[in-house]
């Protein structure tokens, strides 16, 4: 997928070297953006095998408004693993417990799971129940009856960023801002995300949004049009800079197409099995280390 590519090699050509909270460094540039024709084939990069069960599997968890990874977990999704646990380990229950029997008492143990595996406000909840002053709202519900009110509205946004709850969260939303345009019968998404970490996360944020953008076209009952992917901080870990050359060394392969089961027509009605990948063809999967 050259727009990833391209996005990489900008960063590598022009960022500079830059601290992180993490304190594993990167090499950082601000202000980047990426455009997607959905109806070109379905975003998922190519130079490395993406692990699209975890995408689904999130954004599903997403949708519902969950915040705790037992869901995640009890589906093979290890993607928010480290956050609980690394909280985990400063709290007193911690009996010296790996990362593998943290995740198998999170999985088996529901009331364990309920005092450790939940992340916060994350995403789901500000989804679903986005707290203001003096009341909450299902922001999700509110913009798909808005899109079937108003399609000319210019207030089709969904916010993850909630700024008196960022401290409670594991991880303050990196995918902050999400907008959605209706013009002849397409509805297209933008997409601001604050911090973009170029070699785990975008892949992921890419084809997480082109198929909550598909998933959103077939209850309006409208066609997919454009996925547009602005980034702030778009970033390269100093320990991914040889996954990311050798992806770079990689010729991408043509697109796959996504199939959604044309029966759903809710969007809290998906599930995992009404999405159908074909054709993926993919170079091997890289490893990295994520930065906590």
């Amino acid at each position: 997928m050259k727009q990833y590519l391209d996005l990489v090699s900008h960063i590598l050509e022009t960022g500079n070297e830059k601290a992180d909270r993490t304190g594993t460094g990167t090499i950082s540039t601000f202000g980047y953006q990426m455009r997607f024709d959905l109806n070109e084939g379905f975003p998922l990069v190519t130079t490395k095998k993406v692990h699209l069960k975890s995408v689904i599997h999130e954004l599903l968890w997403f949708i519902s408004g969950d915040t705790n990874i037992r869901y995640l977990v009890q589906n093979g999704v290890r993607i928010w693993n480290e956050w609980p646990y690394e909280s985990f380990k400063q709290h007193p229950d911690y009996n010296g417990e790996t990362m593998e029997t943290f995740i198998e008492k999170i999985k088996t143990d529901a009331a364990f799971a309920e005092n450790h595996g939940d992340l916060g406000p994350v995403y789901g909840a500000q989804w679903r129940n986005f707290e203001g002053k003096d009341s909450s709202r299902d922001q999700l519900q509110w913009l798909l009856d808005e899109m079937r009110s108003n399609p000319d509205s210019r207030r089709l946004i969904l916010s993850s960023w909630n700024p008196p709850l960022i401290d409670q969260m594991a991880l303050p939303p990196c995918h902050t801002l999400i907008q959605f345009y209706i013009q002849n019968g397409t509805l297209s998404c933008q997409l601001y995300q604050r911090s973009a970490d170029a070699f785990l996360g975008v892949p992921f944020n890419i084809a997480s949004y082109a198929l909550l953008t598909l998933m959103v076209a077939q209850v309006m009952d409208l066609k997919p049009g454009t996925f547009i992917h602005t980034l702030g901080d778009a970033h390269i870990y100093k320990n991914h800079l040889k996954q990311v050359k050798t992806q770079l060394e990689r010729k991408p392969y043509p697109l796959p197409t996504m199939r959604l089961n044309p029966d759903v027509k809710d969007l809290f009605a998906f599930t995992f099995e009404d999405f159908t990948l074909e054709d993926y063809r993919s170079h091997p999967r890289i490893k990295g280390k994520v930065s906590v």
